[in-house]
């Protein structure tokens, strides 16, 4: 018997749609700076990334400010109860049509596997991604700010790039869990609604 409980308050489900769209705009726009292809031109493309990422920073602080004041950032406080279980379900139980181990709840809404994933994302992949596009950004003041002798352009924008696959990688996975719940547009639909079938 499925029971329909709200998950997602509403500035949740604002921040993660405003967040994916950004990220987008930021792969797409950031692939063609690194000429990957041309779709509006490089110097447009540098213009709408820069936009693009400094309108990012607004929404995490904001996000960072409203999970603080409302307590929500203790969903993401990484656990390994029960990971084994969930770790076991999406290596094979997803493939034998077994139940998920995890039940999410207004107050657990993330699975262990999930709090890892997105702990990793908090503390490694975006600060990489920012400390280096910042670099890039500032790059102009460099001598002035005397950071020319110890940091290389070449360094920066790898480890930018690098960062940009390990969100894109992370992005094209959580796409792709998306579509694991009891139906395929389950968990998209809890994210627009806020209400999940558990």
């Amino acid at each position: 018997m499925s029971e329909r409980i709200y998950v997602f308050k509403v500035f949740e489900r604002f921040w993660h749609w405003a967040q994916a769209a950004l990220i987008i705009l930021l792969l797409v726009t950031g692939f063609e700076i690194h000429g990957s292809y041309i779709l509006i031109g490089f110097k447009d493309a540098v213009e709408v990334h820069t936009v693009g990422a400094w309108t990012l920073v607004g929404l995490w602080v904001f996000a960072i400010f409203w999970h603080f004041t409302t307590g929500e950032w203790k969903q993401y406080i990484p656990t390994l109860k029960n990971i084994d279980a969930v770790a076991k379900y999406y290596a094979l139980g997803i493939f034998k049509g077994e139940a998920h181990p995890f039940k999410a709840t207004a107050l657990k809404k993330h699975n262990p596997l999930q709090r890892l994933a997105y702990i990793g994302v908090l503390v490694f992949i975006g600060p990489l991604i920012w400390f280096t596009g910042w670099f890039y950004i500032f790059y102009d003041k460099w001598l002035e700010w005397g950071w020319d002798q110890y940091l290389s352009l070449e360094w920066v924008a790898f480890f930018h790039t690098v960062a940009a696959f390990m969100m894109l990688s992370f992005l094209i996975v959580h796409v792709y869990l998306t579509t694991t719940g009891h139906t395929p547009m389950a968990h998209i639909k809890a994210m627009i609604t806020g209400y999940d079938e558990v």
